[in-house]
């Protein structure tokens, strides 16, 4: 089962609902901002890797702005659409692999920010595949903890934790899967329960989180 396109037309309605000027929980960037970082995400390859890559953030920012000029609306359709022909990203599988958790968060990034935000309720397949993703990523995203991190599944009988992060002290951060993914990418506003010492709850949450 696809999960990627629900998700692509769910973002593009909350955009289209909140308009350019809404806040995130990203400092310093609106919905306009957020909308620019996916379409270069997914149309600009030369400008892409400056997402990640410091050095390169002018020109991924550049082209960012390139897209300020056009109506919300024509904006909005370019994500709705999906990627162009020659993406690798209009494969389905590389599709599902690469957009899924982008989409999940930055759907939350901008829907948590709004007046009146309530959580969404859980999909078992979406959220089955978002507690997969934390399996591969979340020794990479909890690296720079200082304390050992383990991820819990609130109900799921078995393959019920993740550990995330070997090291002095243990932190146990327990929530739905689409929770724990907003922790781990380091997001503030989350539905999460962190059991451990004071101290080791602090040194965690003051680390740095995600890729």
């Amino acid at each position: 089962m696809r999960l990627v396109p629900a998700e692509r037309e769910a973002l593009c309605d909350l955009f289209e609902a909140t308009g350019p000027e809404a806040p995130t929980v990203l400092p310093g960037w609106r919905a306009e901002e957020l909308l620019a970082h996916l379409l270069v995400r997914e149309r600009q390859p030369l400008a892409a890797p400056g997402i990640l890559v410091p050095a390169l953030s002018r020109f991924a920012e550049s082209r960012m702005e390139s897209y300020t000029d056009l109506p919300w609306a024509q904006r909005v359709r370019l994500l709705r659409d999906g990627a162009p022909l020659w993406s690798p990203y209009r494969i389905g599988l590389v599709d599902e692999r690469a957009n899924l958790v982008e989409f999940f968060v930055h759907y939350e990034d901008l829907a948590r920010a709004q007046p009146g935000w309530q959580a969404r309720p859980g999909q078992p397949e979406r959220d089955e595949a978002l507690w997969s993703a934390l399996r591969l990523g979340a020794r990479v995203m909890y690296r720079h903890s200082p304390v050992g991190v383990r991820l819990r599944h609130p109900t799921r009988p078995r393959g019920a934790e993740i550990n995330a992060r070997r090291g002095p002290g243990l932190v146990t951060v327990t929530g739905e899967p689409g929770e724990l993914i907003l922790h781990a990418f380091g997001r503030e506003l989350t539905q999460v329960e962190l059991d451990g010492a004071e101290a080791d709850i602090a040194a965690l949450q003051a680390a740095p989180r995600g890729f």
